[in-house]
């Protein structure tokens, strides 16, 4: 048996969490001008916040359809998934840990490790986030984008009003998820250390056969 060293955050991945959270930040930006014409008509015009809007939106569509290409291919997709027997004990565990472990200085219930990097609140939030907000706030910004393809009526209402209503909830959504990432964010060894390791990358050692 021989050492080697296993990349957690391939650059691929780095790559993309950080051209995603551009994309991400400049859709909020953009959101909120769109959403607050008069309050922010001195920092970003409703016609200009249009154009960023509609622009980062068809990026975004694109970009995440290479990480689910890229994480079905490769071996990303492992990460996410949860092991479901015992899998409320480890969620409270977790949970413990994040409101009272973290304070006191205990040691990670569940470290990251070559077979999985996320632990099991992460994985639950992930797959949530991942396979369901944002496909779903990138299919219904295509149909505002889009209208022509959008259903004419939905529950008895015009079809763009459920869109609009699904878009700017789950866009609520992901806004809240990203206040939360980033305050997890500096919840590692270090203030700034799971920044560092996004930039940077982390390798853990895995024992091969030779």
């Amino acid at each position: 048996m021989s050492e080697r060293r296993v990349e957690l955050y391939p650059l691929w991945l780095r790559l993309w969490h950080w051209l995603n959270a551009l994309l991400f930040l400049l859709l909020l930006g953009s959101g909120l001008a769109l959403h607050f014409p008069d309050a922010l008509a001195g920092i970003l015009g409703f016609n200009d916040a249009r154009v960023i809007h509609n622009t980062c939106g068809v990026a975004l569509s694109g970009h995440y359809l290479i990480f689910v290409v890229a994480t079905f291919l490769g071996g990303n997709r492992r990460h996410y998934l949860p092991r479901w027997r015992g899998l409320p004990g480890r969620i409270g565990r977790q949970t413990r840990f994040y409101a009272v472990g973290i304070f006191r200085g205990e040691p990670h219930p569940f470290p990251a490790t070559v077979a999985c990097k996320f632990n099991p609140l992460q994985q639950l939030t992930y797959i949530g986030v991942m396979f369901g907000l944002l496909p779903a706030v990138i299919v219904t910004g295509l149909l505002f984008l889009f209208p022509e393809y959008a259903p004419e009526r939905i529950g008895g209402m015009g079809g763009l009003w459920p869109v609009a209503v699904a878009h700017y909830l789950v866009g609520l959504a992901l806004t809240i998820f990203l206040v939360g990432h980033l305050y997890l964010a500096t919840a590692g060894e270090t203030l700034l250390g799971e920044v560092r390791k996004m930039i940077r990358g982390s390798t853990l050692s895995e024992e091969s056969r030779s």
